[in-house]
């Protein structure tokens, strides 16, 4: 495995994102019922009644977990609190800072998983954050045929099954992470090509543009992937 086991800090009181940085945050979307009350009560009335639309406790409190530390996280960007940030909806359901902050340029994306979540943020350019857990799955093959590239299914293909899962699993939140940034659905999945191996880390395939793709480990059993528009970024990554 190829992506980076990043030391995750405590984020500065002073907190400041520049230009060239890309801040990740690690979120434990399991919190206490006292610190879920604190978040449930920053959330708009439409995240409320979205969190109820859940059927299990545990993807409502999770759900309620995840989108009160964003706002959390966004509010100390702007230096406001977590109540007072505002969202618009692109048309494929990805979050936007509403147009009254369209002058930050602050722009993130929250992917998350099991009880994990991960938050990219960044300043300049569209991002894009996919979070795995590796899991395992018997329809594989049949996924990967369906919706990546034949050299890449190929490449997987070639591996013993004790690795197909990682491969798999980095393809995904590869392909994935580009298509949050780019606003874009899973229906284009398989017209995103990624070229990785065992030991060389990911790269997307994309003709005409420039952009960067890390991918982390942020926990045992979990990958992920971040994508942003252009080079030469400075990776941070904070534990909430």
């Amino acid at each position: 495995m190829t992506a980076t086991h990043h030391l995750w800090l405590p984020a500065p009181t002073d907190l400041t994102l520049l230009p060239d940085e890309i801040h990740v945050w690690r979120i434990d979307l399991d919190q206490p019922e006292s610190q879920l009350q604190n978040l449930a009560a920053t959330l708009s009335s439409d995240e409320m009644a979205r969190a109820e639309r859940f059927y299990f406790q545990e993807h409502r409190q999770r759900f309620i977990a995840g989108r009160g530390i964003l706002r959390t996280i966004l509010g100390r960007y702007l230096g406001i609190q977590p109540l007072q940030v505002q969202f618009n909806y692109q048309h494929r359901g990805k979050p936007v800072l509403a147009d009254t902050f369209a002058n930050t340029g602050l722009a993130f994306n929250l992917s998350h998983s099991q009880g994990l979540g991960l938050c990219g943020v960044n300043c300049t350019r569209p991002i894009g954050v996919d979070l795995e857990y590796i899991r395992l799955m018997s329809d594989l093959e049949t996924l990967a045929k369906r919706f990546f590239l034949p050299r890449e299914y190929e490449m997987l293909r070639s591996l013993s099954p004790s690795k197909q899962q990682d491969v798999f699993f980095r393809y995904w939140t590869c392909k994935e992470a580009y298509l949050k940034a780019t606003g874009d659905g899973l229906a284009q999945l398989e017209q995103v090509e990624v070229s990785l191996t065992l030991t060389e880390p990911a790269k997307l395939q994309i003709s005409e543009e420039d952009w960067s793709l890390f991918e982390l480990l942020p926990a045992n059993n979990y990958v992920a992937a971040i994508a942003v528009e252009n080079f030469d970024w400075h990776l941070k990554c904070w534990q909430y």
